[in-house]
């Protein structure tokens, strides 16, 4: 009885994971039906590296998905639509953007004290990492190019290279389900936005109970030993899921209900959310491989560069992201406020702020 109660478990488990992954893709696919063209309309208007800084930030938060937005960005560089330099900027306002998803999912345990906590630390480490490298590399581009010129050499190495495709087995497992219940709701994105929150909650609440019911220190072993083992594994693991689904949102969240079942520690996530960075910036390469463009290209490199610098310059300092996302999630615990005013102001007020500040757009 109880062997055919861990297979059920087991079993469950596995639809609970299916479940929360297909509310994230339809929390994606509401954003964008609600923000429709005014996304590549932005993009398009960008007139100075501020302005593309927080369009980055913004379109990002809109669309849910930083691959949606570097992707989009490289096809307007390459078509000649938009200047590289602020293309390189859009993208680093895209990675600081990404992490709004983590945060969202982290709040679907706010009413369990013990496990928000730690699932929130787990979505911000990701955000203060990004915001900690944006700080660092801005003045570096802004001042000596050195993202644009460090990529325009690597662009020249290999402008000559045909295009590639990656398998994406995410897609074929969530997209027919995504697709049907898109088309039962039709395009109003308030219902589609509430049916994938619902999914969301009921699927992270599962999630944790399933986990603790089925043997929590076997489980917490498993991933001690072979994929969160140390630094450098830890980032492996983060860069090669984020390659094969292509998401860096779904490869970060996906770790906050471990968090809050306190399977794996911050210090574990962290370096796996650095991997889910770099394995991010695959789709941005293969869509400039596809076009052909150098340009393209030149932006897409620009992006892997980006990441790999912020892990280089972050990696010695590396508890002070740790340190910041553990003193927020705490202060959050002490007031529920705390996280849905972080959420509103760092990635839709201050980008709204500073893009009206900057003159808005061309």
């Amino acid at each position: 009885m109880d062997k055919l109660k861990k297979y059920f478990n087991g079993f469950a488990l596995v639809f609970f994971i299916y479940l929360f992954l297909l509310g994230i893709k339809l929390i994606s696919s509401s954003f964008k039906i609600a923000s429709g063209s005014h996304v590549v309309n932005l993009i398009q208007n960008v007139s100075n590296p501020f302005i593309g800084l927080f369009i980055g930030i913004l379109v990002t938060s809109l669309v849910q998905s930083s691959s949606s937005t570097t992707s989009l960005t490289v096809a307007l560089v390459a078509s000649g639509t938009l200047n590289i330099e602020l293309g390189i900027y859009i993208i680093m306002g895209a990675n600081i953007g990404t992490s709004i998803t983590n945060v969202l999912v982290s709040l679907s345990h706010i009413t369990r004290k013990n496990e928000f906590e730690y699932a929130f630390a787990a979505a911000t480490v990701h955000d203060f990492f990004n915001l900690i490298t944006v700080l660092l590399i801005f003045p570096l581009e802004f001042f000596l190019h050195y993202l644009s010129k460090v990529s325009k050499l690597s662009a020249d190495l290999l402008k000559n290279m045909g295009g590639l495709k990656l398998f994406k087995p995410l897609d074929y497992i969530i997209k027919p389900v995504q697709h049907f219940v898109m088309d039962m709701v039709g395009q109003h994105p308030l219902i589609l936005g509430i049916i994938a929150i619902l999914m969301l909650f009921i699927a992270l609440r599962y999630i944790v109970v399933l986990i603790k019911n089925l043997v929590f220190d076997k489980i917490k072993k498993i991933f001690g030993t072979y994929f969160f083992k140390n630094y450098g594994r830890a980032m492996t693991t983060g860069t090669v899921i984020t390659a094969i689904v292509q998401s860096s949102s779904v490869t970060t969240s996906l770790v906050v209900p471990f968090a809050a079942a306190r399977i794996l520690t911050l210090e574990q996530i962290f370096p796996y959310t650095l991997g889910a960075n770099i394995g991010t910036t695959v789709t941005a390469l293969l869509a400039a491989l596809s076009i052909g463009k150098p340009l393209g290209l030149q932006v897409a490199l620009a992006h892997l560069l980006f990441n790999i610098t912020g892990i280089i310059f972050i990696t010695p300092i590396r508890k002070l992201p740790v340190f910041l996302a553990r003193k927020l999630a705490y202060y959050a615990v002490k007031n529920r406020i705390i996280p849905f005013v972080y959420v509103i102001v760092q990635f839709f007020i201050i980008p709204l702020i500073f893009i009206y500040l900057f003159g808005g757009v061309k």
